[in-house]
């Protein structure tokens, strides 16, 4: 046991230098730099390279055909999911700006993406969700207003196929989620969707230290 504890010692004491590495584990192409660029100008914070590996396997690993994003930004999140999408899957990706939209849509056209493997369609994530298919999703990526966090999951739960995934970017909101200090409401309610979703028997959670947080749970059949 004491050496154990020796090694959780080293561990903690080079965490940093290990998450770092993580998140450049993957390497990202022209397309996902410059999808980035764009995405830097118009002050937007995209995934982080790790989070995109993360998007990616879980894309795979659940064989997605039919994925939902809300927020496309520029497109870098949606790049990472189509990687893991199978070949004929497609990206439905809502977000209330066309004009970044537009972006998105030449990074993926530049990823080598067809056309057809994307539905973009602009609006705000609360009246598009509703009018998308029952159980007709693999996965659902949520990374749009905080403060409508909850309603993303709710929407997710109705959207995903039993086995489906959710996940939510940006859970720790720059470590203010744990911070024990006075927050503002989107870190309460980030910490109410945390609680929700580790308690909820319809799912089954994990919360993935890439990025910002990534919070992942699979509807049970």
């Amino acid at each position: 046991m004491r050496r154990l504890r020796g090694q959780e010692r080293a561990i903690t004491g080079n965490r940093q230098t290990s998450w770092a590495f993580a998140d450049a584990f993957v390497a990202e192409d022209e397309a996902l730099r410059w999808a980035r660029d764009r995405a830097r100008e118009a002050g937007l914070r995209s995934v982080s390279t790790g989070t995109g590996a993360a998007l990616r396997l879980l894309a795979a690993a659940v064989d997605a055909k039919a994925v939902a994003e809300i927020g496309t930004g520029t497109g870098v999140s949606g790049i990472h999911l189509l990687h893991g999408m199978r070949p004929d899957g497609v990206l439905t990706t809502v977000d209330p700006d066309p004009e970044r939209q537009q972006f998105a849509r030449q990074a993926f056209r530049a990823s080598g993406f067809a056309g057809n493997r994307a539905r973009i369609i602009p609006g705000r994530a609360l009246d598009v969700l509703p009018r998308l298919a029952d159980g007709g999703y693999d996965l659902v990526f949520c990374d749009g207003d905080r403060m409508e966090c909850l309603d993303y999951l709710a929407e997710s739960l109705r959207l995903l196929r039993p086995g489906g995934l959710v996940v939510f970017e940006g859970v720790f909101a720059d470590g203010r989620t744990v911070d024990s200090g006075a927050q503002p409401a989107e870190v309460l309610r980030l910490r109410e969707l945390l609680r929700t979703v580790r308690e909820s028997t319809a799912l089954l959670p994990s919360l993935l230290p890439v990025g910002d947080g990534l919070l992942c749970a699979v509807k049970r059949g």
